[in-house]
């Protein structure tokens, strides 16, 4: 049998590929499910198959370069790497080139499975290439600035392939072809011990010398890291350059325990794509679009309709100029975050059938923890953990709003309800100026250590998350 939830890593495709023979042998015919079962497994067979005769593709053409290269180095350099294209996917990685092959081979083939759906990342790098460079630079098989190399084309590859749909709707949703592959770095082990090692240093100095658009990182901080990763973390992001983003790794750790993770498995858990969080390797976390706080507050505040269409689409839950307090407005605003969360949750439910019976993922499904002892597909409920994740968004903007109108409405009385509401609808135009400039300057800022914003969003961010769990979910 594989590794425990290492399979990327640790195991090869020919491997896979004798475990799912060994599934269809076990298969019983009585089961209501046999067939559903053995067809999964056949998919998967094939598709094993298929990334096979992908890497002999490229084997092929590196020894077709090197006959023609006239230049010694590149050409045992061609040899090398068709070498490594006959090993793996095949067969798992030794080395720390061919563990960086490896998985660019699954990476590919998954993207373009999946298209249009995007976000798959090796997941906690640092800790699975670790084994690998210390081996090697024990053994003398490798020096520190040749891994750094390796890596800095690895990052190039990430940067010249971005997910297929990325030409057309992300691009014009957050103006990028970004590919959304999340490298995390540091964290915990297993064990729970620190995750740092010298390749989580090597990981920040490629970072700060590419500047790529992609792969994206996260830096994981736990208060076992030591005070150097932070220290050089934040060096790395001190420019400007946006990257990396930093993530409590305690508050990951909770988060997937509070979703029934068993505690080894949070451990090695991370985030994904913008700030997703999730059991690498071992779960099946779906996203079937943002769900916008903003806009509800808006909608609440034209008494369910949207202005942007005229379109009645939210409750009727009265003007708010009759509004007494800012109780009231919350509680008519919750009440129109539930009417939504309602048609999201249905309609997640019913993509997600689709998506099971309709769009199944039998390469992507080889890699992820339970799917061939199963023999069920990644979609179709294969995966060890199945969860339905929100993309919540705007909650920066939503606080900053909600607080506003607390603060210059209810609490300081400086602009009735009606004034404001006019001014929205002439987009602060005119002599609504200076109250544009009021609200921008004199209003308590979330994200800046001010409890009076600062709790309004924690309200918030609780009375959201604890609406959500009361759904019965459909996996």
């Amino acid at each position: 049998m594989l590794p425990e939830g290492e399979k990327i890593f640790a195991a090869g495709v020919l491997d896979i590929k004798e475990d799912i023979k060994r599934q269809m042998e076990m298969l019983n015919p009585a089961d209501p499910a046999y067939y559903d079962k053995m067809e999964e497994l056949k998919a998967m067979d094939i598709a094993a198959d298929a990334i096979l005769i992908y890497a002999k593709r490229y084997a092929a053409k590196l020894r077709e370069l090197a006959k023609v290269e006239n230049d010694a180095k590149r050409k045992a350099e061609l040899e090398k790497m068709a070498q490594i294209c006959d090993k793996v996917p095949a067969h798992s990685p030794e080395t720390f080139w061919e563990a960086l092959q490896h998985y660019w081979f699954v990476h590919v083939g998954i993207v373009y499975e999946t298209n249009p759906w995007d976000s798959f990342n090796p997941g906690r790098l640092d800790q699975h290439l670790f084994p690998f460079y210390e081996k090697e630079i024990a053994d003398g098989t490798l020096t520190r600035e040749q891994a750094k190399e390796l890596l800095e084309a690895f990052w190039v590859k990430f940067n010249n392939q971005p997910a297929v749909p990325k030409v057309r709707v992300t691009a014009e949703e957050s103006f990028t072809y970004n590919g959304f592959t999340k490298i995390n770095i540091g964290g915990l082990k297993k064990d729970g011990s620190d995750g740092v090692n010298e390749v989580s240093y090597l990981l920040l100095e490629v970072l700060d010398e590419m500047r790529t658009l992609q792969p994206n990182t996260a830096v994981q901080v736990s208060v076992k890291n030591p005070e150097r990763f932070i220290v050089e973390a934040l060096n790395v992001v001190g420019p400007g350059f946006g990257e990396p983003p930093f993530f409590n790794f305690g508050g990951v750790i909770v988060k997937t325990l509070r979703q029934g993770k068993s505690l080894e498995d949070a451990r090695t858990a991370g985030v994904s794509g913008c700030v997703e969080t999730g059991a690498f390797g071992k779960e099946s976390y779906i996203l079937t679009g943002y769900f916008n706080l903003p806009k509800i507050l808006e909608i609440t505040l034209n008494d369910g309709v949207d202005p942007g269409t005229g379109k009645k689409l939210g409750l009727s839950t009265g003007d708010p100029r009759s509004f007494k307090s800012f109780d009231e407005l919350w509680d008519t605003f919750m009440k129109q975050v539930k009417h939504f969360m309602d048609i999201k949750m249905k309609g997640n439910d019913i993509i997600e059938s689709i998506f099971a019976k309709h769009f199944p993922v039998p390469f992507m499904s080889l890699w992820i923890c339970d799917c061939v002892e199963k023999a069920k597909d990644y979609n179709c409920g294969g995966t060890r953990y199945n969860t339905q994740y929100l993309q919540v968004v705007g909650l920066g903007t939503i606080a900053y709003s909600l607080t506003s109108l607390k603060y210059h409405v209810f609490d300081q009385k400086a602009v009735s309800m009606d004034e404001l509401l006019d001014a929205l609808k002439s987009g602060f135009a005119g002599k609504n100026e200076i109250l544009r400039q009021t609200i921008l300057n004199k209003t308590p800022k979330y994200g800046e250590d001010d409890d009076y914003s600062g709790l309004i969003a924690k309200d918030l961010v609780d009375q959201v998350v604890s609406m959500i769990e009361s759904y019965h979910l459909l996996r």
